[in-house]
C-alpha cells in the first residue's frame, strides 16, 4: 500500500493545487523524496512539504483547497496529506472560528477520499465541540460523510493516532444510535465496528447499545448487532450473549478430536467436533473454536476463531469440520511445541486436545 502515494501522485496533486494559485516549491522536492518510504511517513513528508508551500493563513489555505476541490480529478490518497494540512493550519490558530471551518473542510474531502486519520487532531484538541460537529454530520447527505461521523470518532481507529479521552468515556453513543439503520452498509458496519471497538474498554456500555437498537430494529439490525458485539460473545460476556439470544440452553459437546497429533509448521491442524442441544427448548448456538498458542516462555496464549451460529431444536445435533493453517504471519509468530484446542458454545469452553507444531 505504500505506493498508493508515490511520486507520480505528489506530482498530480501539485498540477491540480497550480490551478489554485498554489506554487508548489517544496512539494516537487518532495515528490522525488517519497519512494523507498512506508505510507504513513510519505503521508508526513507530503504534509509537511504541503505546510512550507500553502498560504501562512488558515483562511488562505483553506481557500485555495476549496478552490481545487472544484476539479473533480482532486480525490483519492493524495487527499490524506492535504485533509492534515488543513487541519495543521486550523489547530495553529486556537480558534474556534477555524477549527469548525476545518471540520467543514474535513467533510468535504471526505466525499473523495476519508478524513477519518485528519479529524484525529481534531478530537485531541477539542474533543467535545468535535463530537458535536460529527453529530450533526449523521444527517448528511453524503454517506462517506455520515460514516466519517462514526469511523473517525471510533476509540481504536486502525492506522490512527490514538485519542486517550475516547477511550476513557463513552462519548459517541448518540452518533451510532443515529446510524445503525443507516440506508448504507458501508455506514451500518461502521457504526458496528465502533461499538466493537467500544466493547474493549466499556463492554456493558457496548452490550446495552445494542439492546437499545434491538428494540427498535429493522430488517438489518440483527446482523448489526451481532457485528458489534462479536468480540464480547467471544468473551462470554453474560449481557451480550443475552442481548444476541445465546442463553439459557444445556449443550452436549463432543471433541474436538484432532486429525493429527503432530502438525508441520506450515501444514494445518485439523480437528472435527459435534454439538448437540441437550434441553428441553429451542436455541441458538454461537459456535467457535479456542486455539491456545503457544509462547516463546511457554505458557499459551488464547485466540478465539468463529466457526459460526446455528439454531438447534432439542435434541438436534450439528457436525464440525475445521482446520486452521498454521503458517506464520506478520501479526503472529508462531513457536514449536504443545499447542490446545478447544471448542466454545455461547463463550463456554468445552474439551480440550493438545497437538504439537514441529
Amino acid at each position: 500500500m505504500d505506493e498508493l502515494i508515490d511520486e507520480a501522485v505528489v506530482g498530480e496533486l501539485s498540477r491540480l493545487l497550480g490551478y489554485a494559485g498554489f506554487r508548489p516549491d517544496a512539494l516537487v522536492v518532495a515528490a522525488g523524496s517519497v519512494d523507498g518510504r512506508k505510507l504513513r511517513q510519505r503521508v508526513d513528508v507530503v504534509r509537511d512539504a504541503l505546510l512550507v508551500d500553502l498560504p501562512d493563513s488558515y483562511a488562505g489555505t483553506a481557500r485555495l483547497v476549496r478552490d481545487a476541490f472544484a476539479d473533480e480529478e482532486l480525490r483519492g490518497w493524495m487527499l490524506w496529506p492535504v485533509s492534515e494540512a488543513v487541519v495543521d493550519r486550523a489547530l495553529a490558530t486556537d480558534r474556534v472560528r477555524e477549527f469548525d471551518d476545518a471540520m467543514a473542510v474535513l467533510a468535504l474531502l471526505t466525499t473523495r477520499f476519508t478524513g477519518e486519520f485528519a479529524i484525529r487532531a481534531m478530537l485531541a484538541a477539542r474533543l467535545e465541540r468535535a463530537i458535536g460537529i460529527a453529530e450533526t454530520w449523521t444527517s448528511h447527505p453524503d454517506e462517506h460523510v455520515r460514516r466519517l461521523a462514526s469511523e473517525g470518532t471510533r476509540s481504536h481507529l486502525p492506522w490512527a493516532k490514538g485519542v486517550p479521552a475516547l477511550v476513557g468515556r463513552p462519548y459517541t453513543r448518540a452518533i451510532v444510535d443515529r446510524l445503525y439503520r443507516d440506508e448504507s452498509e458501508y455506514v451500518r458496519r461502521s457504526a458496528a465496528n465502533h461499538v466493537n471497538d467500544l466493547s474493549r474498554d466499556h463492554p456493558d456500555v457496548a452490550a446495552e447499545i445494542a439492546a437499545g437498537w434491538l428494540s427498535a430494529p429493522d430488517d438489518n439490525t440483527q446482523r448489526v448487532s451481532r457485528h458489534a458485539l462479536r468480540t464480547l460473545v467471544k468473551k462470554g460476556h453474560p449481557r451480550a450473549l443475552e442481548v444476541m439470544g445465546f442463553t439459557g440452553a444445556e449443550f452436549v459437546v463432543d471433541g474436538p478430536t484432532v486429525d493429527e497429533s503432530v502438525v508441520a509448521l506450515g501444514d494445518s491442524v485439523r480437528f472435527t467436533g459435534r454439538v448437540t442441544n441437550g434441553g428441553t427448548e429451542p436455541v441458538r448456538a454461537a459456535i467457535d473454536f479456542v486455539l491456545h498458542f503457544q509462547k516463546s516462555n511457554g505458557e499459551t496464549r488464547p485466540k478465539v476463531f468463529k466457526i459460526g451460529v446455528s439454531s438447534l431444536q432439542p435434541g438436534e445435533s450439528i457436525d464440525i469440520a475445521k482446520s486452521f493453517a498454521m503458517q506464520p504471519r506478520t501479526t503472529r509468530v508462531l513457536h514449536l511445541g504443545e499447542h490446545a484446542l478447544e471448542l466454545q458454545v455461547n463463550g463456554r469452553a468445552y474439551g480440550r486436545t493438545v497437538f504439537y507444531l514441529v
